[in-house]
């Protein structure tokens, strides 16, 4: 068997585990080093065992995970939500589908805390989805904004997707938050602009809401003074360069804590359940690492990615119909395979070939504009049929509720996602051009 047909036999091995719910940490972590044993023998494979692991969980910037997994686990205990919901819905809930503008509004807000797509859709529905059902929204319309505004928890900063790729291609954690910031506010613009159109369309759907006065308005945001302060002290110390991510994120620990204890009164049961979920889900992603990188490695070894850039700049294909392929694979697999899976999949093969391609950038700044393509498309799998994770999530907390009419409800979202990503490939500045500024 040569290398090329050993990669893609393990690549085959390791959709198959997928498949049938292997975690992923396990299925990459098993495919990779039975491919690298086959390839560089086991006294190899045992030596990376014995020595990478450490090397690559010791170094300062994975600190930041469980730094910010802490932060997003005190903000959810804080209780936050139902506050950014209301104070979001003081403003917007006067118009035509001002409920779901809300709700839209509050997820890019937690999101901004949480950095989880599934904390931020989950948390958010329990306390948006019965004041939408109240107020006789369609079904469609509030679980569909419900689902595509958690989706916003994996762009926004800080997002442990965007780290875990930044981790993996070696690029600079601050640089890619800051790069994700504009497209993240434009993502929540495109949502509420879909909600818009959706409701003049058909204006039974999202009914106007109570009128309020400005003084009510300005009252409602001094309620969440406390978030906002939290939000600029931590990302805005990365963007302006005052602390690193891991920095921020320790700060954000703190904050997040005392907003807990002074807002709910927060436990020490309740501190000791965030302190072990915290760990878990560490330990997770740090397995899923490891397991990605050794499974890099191998594929590194068999010269996979070197001979399918070759054989795509042979071709003489257009670097932009190369990247439209690369989106689209993502499309098609986020109907079969959860965000984080997708991500670690491919970017082994597709970040190499991209790298070298001529989009008239520098090496890192292709690096950072096809990370957050990668992301942004790579979202639009989380409320795609028949994964769709946070439709599946929205769609729990009402029972009444059917799984067909949930997704019916996500398609304008999903065209706004569409729209999002032709505007990001064809002007890469909206991505850049604050990389630059702050840099």
């Amino acid at each position: 068997m040569s290398n090329i047909e050993l990669a893609l036999s393990m690549l085959a091995l390791l959709l198959v585990l997928m498949s049938i719910r292997i975690p992923i940490a396990i299925a990459m972590l098993g495919c990779g080093a039975l491919g690298y044993t086959l390839l560089a023998g086991f006294p190899t494979t045992l030596n990376y065992l014995s020595t990478v692991p450490y090397s690559k969980f010791s170094t300062y910037d994975l600190s930041v995970v469980p730094l910010f997994l802490l932060m997003g686990e005190l903000a959810t205990r804080a209780g936050i939500t139902t506050e950014l919901f209301r104070t979001c819905n003081t403003w917007v809930g006067q118009f035509k589908g001002g409920l779901a503008m809300a709700a839209v509004s509050g997820c890019a807000a937690f999101g901004a805390i949480c950095g989880s797509s599934l904390a931020t859709a989950s948390t958010m529905g329990q306390v948006a989805l019965p004041e939408m059902k109240k107020n006789n929204y369609a079904g469609g319309l509030a679980a569909g904004c419900l689902a595509a505004g958690g989706t916003l928890g994996i762009l926004i900063p800080p997002s442990m997707v965007l780290i875990i790729f930044a981790v993996l291609t070696e690029q600079n954690i601050s640089k890619m938050f800051i790069a994700a910031f504009v497209p993240g506010i434009l993502a929540a613009g495109g949502y509420i602009l879909a909600i818009a159109i959706y409701v003049r369309i058909f204006p039974k759907s999202g009914p106007k809401g109570e009128k309020t006065t400005w003084g009510q308005k300005f009252r409602s945001t001094r309620d969440v003074w406390h978030i906002t302060l939290i939000f600029l002290i931590v990302l805005g110390g990365i963007y302006l360069g005052f602390f690193t991510p891991t920095e921020a994120a320790a700060v954000g620990v703190i904050l997040t804590g005392i907003l807990a204890l002074t807002h709910v009164k927060l436990t020490f049961g309740q501190f000791k359940d965030s302190i072990i979920r915290t760990a878990v889900s560490s330990a997770m992603i740090f397995m899923i690492i490891l397991g990605a990188d050794l499974f890099s490695v191998f594929i590194a070894l068999t010269n996979l990615p070197n001979l399918g850039a070759e054989l795509l700049l042979n071709a003489e294909m257009s670097p932009y119909l190369i990247l439209a392929l690369m989106l689209l694979s993502y499309f098609i697999l986020g109907c079969f395979m959860d965000s984080l899976a997708m991500i670690l999949l491919t970017i082994p093969i597709y970040f190499p070939i991209i790298v070298v391609m001529d989009f008239g950038m520098s090496v890192e700044d292709t690096g950072i504009w096809f990370g957050i393509l990668a992301l942004v498309v790579v979202e639009v799998g989380l409320i795609t049929p028949p994964v769709g994770m946070n439709v599946f999530i929205i769609n729990s907390f009402d029972k009444s509720l059917s799984l067909k009419e949930s997704f019916r409800g996500v398609v304008p979202f999903i065209m706004s996602d569409f729209a999002r990503v032709i505007l990001l490939v064809l002007f890469p500045p909206i991505t850049l051009a604050l990389v630059h500024l702050l840099s």
